[in-house]
């Protein structure tokens, strides 16, 4: 039997079809991580961000953290002292959902500490929100865990 130009189409066509399908089926098997499960949610709430950030950046001092022997230590500026202060701590890793940390902040003091598991090695994104005296502040900073 003799391949004409037609039987090369075809053949052609075929590998085309049968690698599209390869290709989709791979790509459903891809994990795919969303920051946040309620994503445009968050997105509307942006402006709210973008005022607490503006009060936080206005403070005497930065939030100022420190990352030392699987401890990550958090501590106020002074305009917290002797005040409750109340809020959410993240540790956010971009790569892997597992690895994020999740903490309520409820201190008296300035300084709040937290442990680091062992695996969390790597890039976070360190996400802290707390209110005090009916204020909301908002920081953000890239922080790598060795």
């Amino acid at each position: 039997m003799k391949i004409n130009w037609g039987h090369k189409i075809l053949g052609f066509y075929l590998v085309f079809v049968a690698g599209i399908v390869y290709m989709v089926i791979l790509s459903s098997r891809q994990k795919v991580d969303l920051v946040t499960a309620d994503y445009y949610g968050e997105e509307l709430r942006y402006q709210d961000r973008i005022e607490e950030t503006g009060r936080a950046s206005a403070l005497s001092a930065p939030l100022q953290y420190n990352i030392a022997q699987g401890m990550l230590s958090i501590t106020f500026p002074r305009e917290f002292e002797g005040k409750k202060i109340s809020g959410d701590l993240q540790v956010y890793c971009p790569s892997d959902d597992k690895k994020d940390i999740h903490r309520n902040i409820d201190v008296s003091d300035n300084t709040m500490k937290i442990a680091l598991p062992e695996a969390n090695k790597g890039e976070h994104v360190l996400k802290v929100k707390w209110k005090a005296d009916g204020l909301s502040y908002y920081f953000e900073k890239n922080i790598f865990i060795q």
